[in-house]
């Protein structure tokens, strides 16, 4: 009896099964390849322009997969990191939202940059300098390196069924 009440009383929460794919996710936006060869600006901006772009590889395959609510639970966990991130940088309450509505404003912006050059016609490249680099094209290979991964790993992410992206495997 008491298993009983424990599964209609428990409070689980749903995204907590996303936990391991989040964190690939970031771990992976974390990487220093990104930063050193790839010269992404190692600012909190860079790291939230990497992250978001490894999360919209990630949201693409879930949608190619037809998993709508494991996407929007990946989503929330996103927001709920942004948050208290933002949080621990001193943000207040008052701003905090506003400052969060940015963010999911840009994951939405540069998901449908990335789709279009994924899925698309448009040009990977272009995409990355105006979203990773803000505009300012780094010197030498840097570009050529992050495209060259971040396409390695759509070919990847491709062929992941969704229990191994539940996992954590993202390529």
């Amino acid at each position: 009896m008491p298993k009983l009440f424990q599964r209609l009383f428990a409070r689980t929460d749903p995204k907590d099964a996303m936990q391991p794919l989040y964190q690939a996710v970031v771990r992976e936006g974390r990487a220093p390849h990104w930063y050193m060869e790839g010269q992404v600006p190692d600012t909190m901006d860079g790291r939230f322009d990497m992250i978001v772009a490894i999360l919209a590889q990630v949201l693409m395959r879930l949608e190619a997969l037809g998993a709508a609510q494991e996407s929007v639970w990946l989503t929330e966990l996103f927001v709920d990191d942004m948050d208290g991130q933002l949080r621990q940088e001193g943000v207040g309450d008052v701003v905090v939202g506003k400052h969060v509505g940015r963010m999911v404003s840009a994951l939405g912006g540069r998901l449908s940059a990335y789709k279009a050059a994924l899925l698309g016609g448009a040009e990977l490249r272009d995409a990355l300098v105006r979203n990773l680099y803000r505009g300012a094209t780094p010197a030498g290979d840097a570009v050529k390196h992050v495209e060259s991964r971040l396409r390695s790993r759509w070919v990847g992410l491709s062929t992941l069924p969704l229990d191994a992206l539940m996992a954590g495997d993202i390529g």
